[in-house]
């Protein structure tokens, strides 16, 4: 394990991989992606259930109970509940936020998916999304998601990054490296 890794952080791999493999095993992994999108969209919505899970003092009966109330609400699998049972057990609940963020990334690769992030300076149709998504897969030969966001800041282009590789179009970036181009004369 690389040791620029936090403790949090190589926990939540390892979790994470683990339960990846345990569902690739038991033919689940599609549904269990589901699941754990339904469960992150409540966790990040819901103030209450987020300060439950992130409160290390919550006694592991009462975990057990809400996790056995939620497994049954968002239909769970018996593998992910017991595996959401074991990380209340080991009294790592307060990683699942982390866990499921990397099981999704495990996910996404193994379907060959690339995760791009995409920042334009005016709303974009979801016709220009796919289109830009299609021609990024066909030149690079990989599935992209594009994460999209809009900043108005960038009075026009777009910015693309791809892991450390970016490409600003941006006018707000142009506007920077003629003004570093003038201050270096």
């Amino acid at each position: 394990m690389s040791t620029n890794k936090s403790f949090s952080t190589e926990t939540s791999e390892r979790y994470a991989r683990a339960l990846f493999e345990v569902l690739k095993e038991s033919n689940e992994l599609e549904k269990a992606e589901n699941d754990i999108i339904n469960f992150q969209t409540l966790f990040d919505s819901s103030v209450d259930i987020s300060n439950f899970i992130k409160n290390p003092t919550q006694t592991i009966n009462l975990q057990i109970e809400v996790i056995n109330v939620l497994s049954k609400k968002l239909d769970f699998s018996k593998n992910l509940q017991n595996f959401f049972l074991l990380l209340i057990e080991k009294r790592r609940i307060f990683f699942v936020k982390k866990i499921s963020e990397t099981f999704l990334r495990l996910c996404s690769k193994k379907r060959g998916e690339i995760k791009a992030s995409l920042i334009s300076s005016k709303e974009l149709t979801q016709s220009e999304l796919d289109t830009l998504s299609k021609d990024l897969s066909d030149t690079i030969g990989s599935i992209f998601k594009l994460d999209y966001k809009v900043d108005k800041e960038l009075i026009g282009g777009l910015k693309l990054q791809l892991g450390s590789f970016m490409i600003d179009t941006s006018i707000k970036n142009k506007l920077r490296k003629y003004e570093q181009a003038m201050i270096e004369n």
